[in-house]
C-alpha cells in the first residue's frame, strides 16, 4: 500500500476531523430516535451493522497519508524559496530516540544521509506493530514538529517501507523515493539505496553494509528502536 494522492481517497477522510465524525456521518436520524444514544449508534456503525466501514486504524492511516500528500505538495511549492527549517530546532529533548532523530534531521533533509528507522511498539488500539520508516521521506511529507514536541509519537504505518501488525497479521512493504525493498533475498530483508545502489542489511546478526551503520537505542517511548544510517558519498 502506497501513499495515494487521488482526490477520491483523500476526500473520504479529509472531510472528517476525527474518526467519531466519520462514524456520525453514517448514523441516520432514525437510528438516534430508536437508540436514544449517539455512542451506541456509533458502535453499531463501527462494528459493521450499518454496512462496510473503515476501521479506526484504517481511517487514521488514510488520514495520515492524505496529510502527507498535502504536505508534500506544499513542500514542493515552497522548498525553492524557503531556507531549511529544522523541526527539532529549539526543542528540549529528553528521550534518546528524539535526540537521535534531531542529530540526523539536517543530514536527512539535505540528502547527505538516508536513515531507516525500525520501531516496535503498540498502536492507538493497543496492538503490537513494527516496521521500517524512511526518515528522509517522512521529513519531506510530514510536519515533525509535533513529534519533537512530544504531542505525537512516530509510528510505522502501512505506507512505510515495511509494516507488520502482530495481532491482525497484516503485512505490507513499499519502496520509497530513497529505498527499494528487497524481501525475497535468501539473506533476509534488505533495502537498496536508489542513489548509490548500495545495500542496507537490517539483519542484527549481519553487518549493515557499505557506508552504513546501525544504532541500537534505549527509549522510554518505545519497546524497541533501531536506526540504520546510510551515508551518501559526494564526489
Amino acid at each position: 500500500m502506497e501513499y495515494s494522492t487521488g482526490a477520491r481517497v483523500n476526500d473520504s477522510v479529509t472531510q472528517f476531523k476525527v474518526y467519531e465524525d466519520y462514524l456520525d456521518s453514517k448514523v441516520k436520524p432514525m437510528d438516534l430516535f430508536y437508540l436514544k444514544s449517539r455512542e451506541l449508534a456509533r458502535k453499531l456503525v463501527e462494528h459493521g451493522h450499518k454496512g462496510t466501514v473503515q476501521s479506526r486504524e484504517e481511517f487514521e492511516e488514510k488520514k495520515a497519508a492524505a496529510q502527507a500528500a498535502q504536505a508534500a505538495k506544499s513542500n514542493t511549492f515552497y522548498s525553492r524559496s524557503r531556507p531549511m527549517t529544522l523541526a527539532s530546532a529549539g526543542k528540549e529533548l529528553k528521550d534518546n530516540f528524539l535526540k537521535a532523530l534531531a542529530e540526523r534531521e539536517e543530514a536527512n533533509r539535505s540528502g547527505k544521509m538516508t536513515s531507516v528507522i525500525f520501531i516496535r511498539d503498540h498502536n492507538t488500539l493497543g496492538q503490537e506493530v513494527s516496521g521500517y520508516i524512511d526518515y528522509a521521506h517522512r521529513l519531506k511529507t510530514q510536519d515533525f514538529e509535533p513529534y519533537f514536541s512530544g504531542k505525537m509519537r512516530l509510528m510505522p504505518g502501512r505506507s512505510d517501507l515495511c509494516y507488520y501488525n502482530w495481532k491482525t497479521q497484516v503485512s505490507t512493504s513499499n519502496s520509497s523515493p530513497n529505498f527499494e525493498v528487497i524481501y525475497d533475498d535468501p539473506n533476509g530483508l534488505l533495502f537498496k539505496n536508489k542513489r548509490d545502489k548500495k545495500i542496507l542489511n537490517v539483519d542484527p546478526m549481519s553487518g549493515p553494509g557499505e557506508d552504513s551503520n546501525r544504532t541500537f537505542l534505549q527509549s522510554d517511548l518505545y519497546i524497541h528502536v533501531v536506526i540504520y544510517d546510510h551515508n551518501i558519498r559526494t564526489v
